[in-house]
């Protein structure tokens, strides 16, 4: 029986794998904008630091040779039934974290779609892993982090992370037992450590490269170094970045735990305050992106902690959020953002200067 239940199992994960993969040319919808591609912040006349760089939806956003329409009107297609398939693309439908890794693969976790995408422009392919472990697919997959050849996914419901190699097979399963509501994730290349923020535990707790826990940061509570329902990471620089959701507030870390700096942010009802952060990220010039979800917006802060300036408000329209979730910035200061409740990752070009 034994042998049989492996068979079987190794059929379903095959099965799964070959048919949620889409290949095609990957685009990036700038000519998809209704507003035109042209979209710069701040806007005109004053001096543009950020440029519209596209949209990632899913599947209309790879097409075949010859194959020109954009990626709306291929989704609209299937939507009114003149596409001829029955069969609906796969597309993003709450997208909640995102990282990409050195060989330009974008991994973003989908919490309602219960699976994590993954868009590869180089090999001109679309995934979608649903499988968490031998036994179990993604409920909540809410975190995602990359580093020494394999993807750290979170699902906070699952209360563990699970790893996975560069195919998306299953691997291992770290912190089952041990973590209460693990949600955001970041990895510290150098010591191969992994930051797992445990939400409902308030606290941020760090496996070494084997999954052993080796120390947890912080407890609940307002003062430094405490937290209250911490949900997102970012490691940039040498530094951890934790956003203390419910403290209003990111705060930064070195590799050791200790605090580098006053906390980033302060509570307030005006945008450039913070009153339900998420996600947090840092381009390569020291510029920190924080997700303000409750204003719909992306907030911009200088390396120093002073707000520069907002992107977005609640809207459809391209640079404009419902409920934004994650931020992650590439090698080439392309900052994407989730946003979760439009279905789509938006992604801005920081165009430099101060």
């Amino acid at each position: 029986m034994k042998p049989l239940a492996a068979l079987l199992l190794l059929l379903l994960l095959t099965g799964c794998a070959s048919s949620d993969i889409v290949r095609g040319r990957l685009h990036y919808g700038l000519a998809d904008a209704p507003e035109g591609p042209r979209l710069t912040w701040p806007p005109a006349p004053e001096v543009p630091r950020y440029a519209y760089a596209g949209t990632l939806v899913g599947e209309p956003n790879f097409r075949q040779e010859g194959d020109a329409p954009s990626a709306l009107a291929r989704l609209g297609r299937w939507i009114a039934g003149l596409d001829g398939s029955s069969q609906p693309p796969r597309v993003l439908q709450r997208p909640g974290a995102l990282i990409g890794d050195d060989a330009g693969r974008l991994y973003v976790a989908d919490g309602s779609r219960q699976a994590v995408f993954v868009f590869d422009e180089k090999a001109g392919e679309l995934q979608l892993w649903e499988q968490a472990d031998a036994l179990r697919r993604f409920v909540a997959p809410a975190g995602v982090a990359v580093g020494a050849g394999r993807v750290f996914v979170s699902d906070a419901e699952l209360g563990a992370v699970f790893v996975l190699g560069p195919d998306g097979t299953p691997l291992g399963t770290w912190g089952a037992g041990r973590l209460q509501r693990p949600t955001g994730l970041a990895r510290d290349p150098e010591r191969g450590q992994l930051y797992v923020a445990d939400t409902y535990a308030h606290d941020i707790k760090v496996f070494d490269a084997q999954g052993t826990l080796v120390r947890t940061l912080g407890r609940r509570g307002t003062g430094d170094g405490e937290f209250n329902y911490p949900s997102h990471l970012a490691w940039a620089q040498g530094e951890l970045y934790v956003t203390d959701t419910m403290n209003h507030r990111v705060q930064v870390f070195d590799g050791e735990g200790r605090l580098r700096r006053p906390p980033l942010g302060k509570p307030g009802a005006v945008v450039g305050n913070l009153v339900r952060p998420k996600g947090v990220g840092v381009d390569g010039e020291g510029n920190v992106y924080v997700v303000e979800s409750y204003h719909d917006s992306l907030l911009v802060f200088s390396s120093a902690g002073e707000f520069l300036l907002p992107i977005g408000g609640t809207g459809t329209a391209t640079g404009r959020f419902y409920l934004p979730a994650g931020v992650w910035v590439d090698a080439r200061n392309r900052v994407h953002v989730a946003d979760m409740f439009n279905g789509r990752i938006v992604l801005f070009q920081f165009l430099g200067g101060g």
